[in-house]
């Protein structure tokens, strides 16, 4: 069989098999990458981070709607259904799938569509979707194949009632109840969705508090809004079992709670996409959760391969992921990479409203003995706010007391996800540059969401004495 060589070969297109690529095509290699998937765009696009966002942003859309005054006499005339919302998203994907594959066409990156496992430490075999194999090597290996939900051997997920955050999507109905079973980032923005719905949610997080590593006033409005949107909360529990019948699903928790809904969403966990990819037998040991351990420069144990994105551990986070393989793609090409990643990158979590944060929080500030300050703008006082009505809300910035220093910026309402990269700019700042004072003497567009910073400035500089 004859064998195509090389320069690069990148195994996924999601976020970070797309940023080695590009990087690595721009910087002269001959690359290809291989996708297991029959489009590109990896979990990220097709199941993850573009789907539920496009739903988030249809829920949203509707939940505007029935708020509005002006439209009170249709509401009986709408009846929106979870598959409608899935159809709103497909348009979506379909546009992000053509312009990404224009990226690769436009930089002359071979796409080759099938799986790959390695045979040597420098060829892989890919058998494409007609059962046709052939043979590629080169001289450097990225792997970005993502991570896929987290199966229990004990939990039956070919009943139709029992999906994880991939199957939840290939709903055909809305579901009168659902149990969540994992209050991470991805069971809250679903129980967000679906409440939304009026589908009767109980969210069963197995933790004493949603999201704990998010600063603790967030957490304690976001679980507040939940719980006025209808969402169960219960914390602190453990699946003993699950039992899928014709009519239901029951969760048994070990406290002894049986929990029955329509349907069950299992979103506690993810696991590396490295099975049958031969990497054991190159001397590439995946840990329990199928993740390959990776040094500073995202290398494995064998130097010329790498691992970026899910598949090598935490953050997992689409934009963290892009940026790992553009580092990685610079550090193939010239043996070394003269730029690092931030250490402290901004998270984005869309539920309704949404959260994003940056830097520290203040349980880690009193921990580490910093002297404080906090500075807060409500979005009920904002004038942008009041004027499209997400009044629900606030920004709150970290500073410290004496240098007036950003420490940790935490924002919990609509346009969140947006909101926090003003901040996040002048808190990357060096010295001085990066100090509250800032928003207290800057001009800012009125009415924006963005005024929230002086606002905050201003409440916080009135706290010193």
């Amino acid at each position: 069989m004859a064998v195509r060589a090389f320069d690069s070969i990148i195994i996924g297109t999601g976020p970070g098999g797309e940023g080695a690529a590009m990087k690595l095509a721009k910087a002269g290699h001959r690359v290809a990458v291989v996708e297991a998937h029959d489009q590109v765009g990896g979990g990220c696009t097709h199941w993850g981070t573009i789907p539920s966002k496009a739903l988030r942003h249809s829920i949203q859309m509707l939940s505007d709607y029935r708020r509005n005054p002006l439209f009170h006499h249709t509401l009986d005339q709408v009846d929106v259904e979870f598959p409608d919302l899935l159809r709103a998203a497909d348009s979506v994907i379909d546009h992000q799938v053509r312009t990404r594959y224009r990226y690769y066409q436009r930089n002359r990156v071979e796409v080759i569509f099938g799986r790959a496992s390695f045979i040597d430490p420098h060829r892989i075999a890919v058998i494409r979707p007609d059962g046709a194999a052939e043979q590629l090597q080169a001289d450097y290996f990225v792997v970005a194949t993502g991570s896929r939900p987290y199966h229990p051997p004990d939990v039956d997920f070919s009943h139709p009632r029992v999906v994880d955050s991939d199957s939840v999507l290939g709903l055909r109905h809305t579901p009168r109840s659902m149990t969540i079973y994992g209050a991470g980032v991805i069971g809250c923005e679903y129980a967000s969705i679906m409440s939304y719905l009026d589908v009767k949610v109980n969210l069963v997080d197995t933790r004493d508090r949603l999201l704990s590593f998010l600063d603790d006033e967030i957490t304690d409005a976001l679980s507040y809004q939940m719980r006025q949107q209808g969402v169960v909360i219960r914390h602190d529990e453990a699946y003993e079992a699950v039992e899928a019948r014709d009519d239901g699903v029951v969760l048994h928790c070990r406290s002894g709670k049986k929990l029955k809904t329509d349907v069950l969403l299992w979103a506690n966990g993810r696991s590396g996409n490295t099975v049958d990819m031969g990497l054991e037998g190159i001397g590439l040991m995946p840990n329990k959760r199928g993740q390959l351990e990776v040094n500073d420069s995202y290398q494995t144990a064998l130097p010329h391969v790498y691992a970026v994105g899910d598949v090598a551990g935490p953050p997992a986070l689409a934009s963290a992921s892009y940026d790992q393989g553009r580092f990685v793609g610079a550090h193939i090409a010239d043996g070394e990479c003269d730029w690092s990643l931030i250490d402290e990158f901004p998270t984005g979590i869309y539920t309704v409203p949404e959260i994003s944060s940056v830097g520290r929080t203040e349980r880690e500030l009193t921990a580490g003995q910093v002297p404080y300050e906090v500075a807060q703008a409500h979005f009920s006082s904002i004038a942008r706010a009041q004027i499209t009505g997400h009044t629900v809300g606030m920004l709150k910035l970290l500073f410290h007391r004496e240098t007036l220093q950003i420490l940790g910026i935490h924002c919990f309402g609509e346009q969140a996800s947006e909101i926090i990269h003003i901040g996040q700019a002048i808190m990357s700042q060096p010295g001085d540059a990066n100090n509250l004072q800032y928003f207290a003497e800057t001009t800012f567009n009125y009415p924006t969401m963005a005024e929230a910073y002086r606002v905050a400035a201003l409440n916080g500089l009135n706290r010193l004495f």
